[in-house]
């Protein structure tokens, strides 16, 4: 019912910055919670960020907090995740994640992205 597409991945430099997008159509539910998550090969898959329905309240994982910002525009049904201070550990595929929860666990989330590379070299 819901889909998500994921754009702005890619290849950078460490400490150099990315601003990933994710829009979602369909049956889409404005009061959705949106979450940001990273997995890199052979390892779990990684909370990242975390935004309420509102813009209101935001969480992040304590290895990208003060570096990683996330946000969303519900007037154009998108959230974003903007990476700063950029650092080689950052590699992974990112995904961006709606749910009916405020919550920082994977299995709480309904409906995901197609994942994008993020590769950040040294």
């Amino acid at each position: 019912q819901v889909q998500l597409v994921e754009s702005g991945g890619g290849l950078v430099q460490a400490g150099g910055s990315l601003r990933l997008s994710c829009a979602a159509s369909g049956r889409t539910d404005r009061r959705n919670a949106m979450g940001w998550f990273r997995q890199a090969p052979g390892k779990e898959r990684e909370f990242l960020a975390v935004i309420s329905w509102s813009g209101d309240t935001t969480g992040y994982a304590d290895s990208v907090k003060g570096r990683f910002t996330i946000s969303r525009d519900n007037a154009k049904n998108t959230v974003y995740l903007q990476m700063n201070s950029l650092k080689p550990e950052d590699t992974a595929v990112y995904y961006c994640a709606a749910g009916r929860y405020y919550s920082r666990t994977e299995g709480t989330y309904d409906y995901w992205g197609q994942g994008t590379q993020v590769t950040v070299s040294s």
